[in-house]
């Protein structure tokens, strides 16, 4: 299997496709003109606190205030030695004397217990300045969706300054590479806070290499902490990086045969970082377009990219799916179309069904919906036949960064799922309403 990543730049945007033999299996943009918040971390100012609906309101200098429930603030769990980050949350979450845990206390009749670690979130006031960091970025009339679970993603691992614990991507699920990578974990005393999460990348890669993606990490930090000690709420702490960087971090592995882009001057500059951070090996990889022909074009890609914006999909066989985004959710309908056979009606519904299951996948992730997704597939009988459907939708769902769950076939034959929405869909980003029809899409009949 072949897998190419191309990223073409132009005047306000960047466009990333990845290709696998030859056919585009996942779509990235990224536009000047709307900045994405997620992975930003702010030094934010409480603004207003509802325990109604469990959440704070945070000024983090945007349009709108973020969004912060109440169980998603936390008292970072760090080392004994009250050291520079563990100092600087004390004064944000302020506890007496008596609460400090895991000391002896005394009870009124003077007796002697131990105080466990509450589970309970630290309360929050009004005015009170914190870090946090963005989940999820505006939607609509929403503000961005925050946490303090401060997370630094890098190509292996991922930092959590404020969360002491150790954990392997469960999609390693070799016993015996789970076991290595975790003493490899050991060797990360340089960091004397914070845990680690060992990302699927890992899997076989050498110890020095995940030593390394740690410390850097680790000195990504260092320079937050140390910016957030010196700014006053609301303040940019630390921003995610942009499109190019988190596609070379993140997608740029063994298995990519090549990366081109049309960009001189990013050329230089991501053959810079690979070797710097990922190691000489990679950089071969990397290879410049300087044809008078836009690379999309001279791929064959952009017409293939301008379906991921039509309500029709259609396969091989005259079958298509129909995808409507509404509001609240998105909505896939199965038609069988064109398809014929000489099987039998529930045999020619499972077959549909099967050969549709791959391309929802890929529309989900080329498109990037989000939020709860209803797939409606053509009506079958054979509970082995659902049972099969659903087995073959998770596996190719699996292949999918974002974060999915799938329920049972209803006996409406509704598949109801959710998939992980972060920010803007692909379309909502290309495309505003018609100024004629007020996004309604239809002409009023006279």
């Amino acid at each position: 299997m072949s897998k190419e990543i191309l990223i073409q730049t132009q005047k306000g945007e960047r466009l990333v496709a990845i290709l696998e033999n030859g056919r585009v299996d996942d779509f990235h943009i990224e536009v000047d003109r709307y900045q994405s918040l997620l992975g930003n971390i702010y030094k934010g100012r409480v603004e207003s606190i509802l325990p109604s609906i469990n959440a704070a309101f945070v000024n983090i200098g945007q349009q709108r205030n973020g969004f912060l429930y109440l169980t998603d603030v936390v008292t970072p769990v760090t080392d004994e030695d009250l050291s520079a980050p563990r100092k600087f949350f004390n004064k944000m979450f302020k506890k007496p004397k008596d609460k400090e845990d895991g000391q002896e206390k005394k009870d009124p009749k003077g007796r002697h217990y131990h105080h466990h670690r509450r589970e309970e979130h630290p309360q929050l006031k009004v005015g009170q300045e914190i870090l946090v960091q963005v989940v999820k970025d505006p939607f609509g009339e929403k503000g961005a969706r925050l946490t303090t679970h401060l997370t630094l993603p890098g190509r292996f691992v991922v930092y959590m300054p404020y969360d002491k614990q150790t954990g392997v991507s469960k999609k390693i699920e070799n016993v015996q590479e789970r076991q290595r990578l975790r003493e490899v974990v050991k060797g990360f005393a340089f960091a004397k806070v914070g845990g680690f999460i060992i990302r699927t990348a890992s899997s076989k890669q050498d110890k020095g290499e995940l030593i390394r993606d740690a410390r850097f990490l680790y000195s990504i930090w260092l320079k937050i902490h140390k910016k957030s000690q010196v700014e006053k709420a609301p303040a940019l702490i630390y921003e995610e990086g942009e499109l190019t960087w988190r596609i070379v971090r993140d997608y740029l592995n063994e298995e990519v045969d090549k990366l081109v882009i049309d960009n001189q001057e990013e050329y230089h500059r991501i053959r810079k970082f690979v070797q710097t951070l990922i190691g000489r090996h990679m950089v071969n990889k990397i290879h410049h377009y300087n044809g008078h022909v836009p690379l999309f074009d001279a791929r064959n890609v952009s017409k293939e990219l301008q379906k991921i914006y039509d309500t029709d999909v259609y396969c091989k066989s005259g079958a298509y799916i129909v995808i409507e985004p509404t509001e609240g959710l998105t909505v896939v309908d199965v038609n069988s179309g064109k398809f014929k056979t000489r099987a039998s009606p529930e045999d020619a519904a499972f077959m549909v069904n099967m050969e549709v299951v791959p391309e929802i996948a890929r529309q989900l992730r080329l498109r990037d919906l989000g939020g709860i997704i209803v797939i409606d597939f053509i009506d079958m009988t054979r509970e082995d036949h659902k049972r099969k459907i659903l087995e073959t939708l998770q596996r190719e769902l699996s292949k999918d960064p974002a974060k999915t769950e799938v329920n049972k076939i209803s006996p409406l034959g509704l598949v109801e799922m959710t998939r992980a929405r972060t920010g803007k869909t692909i379309e909502s980003i290309s495309f505003g309403p018609c100024p004629f029809c007020d996004g309604r899409g239809r002409v009023k009949i006279a």
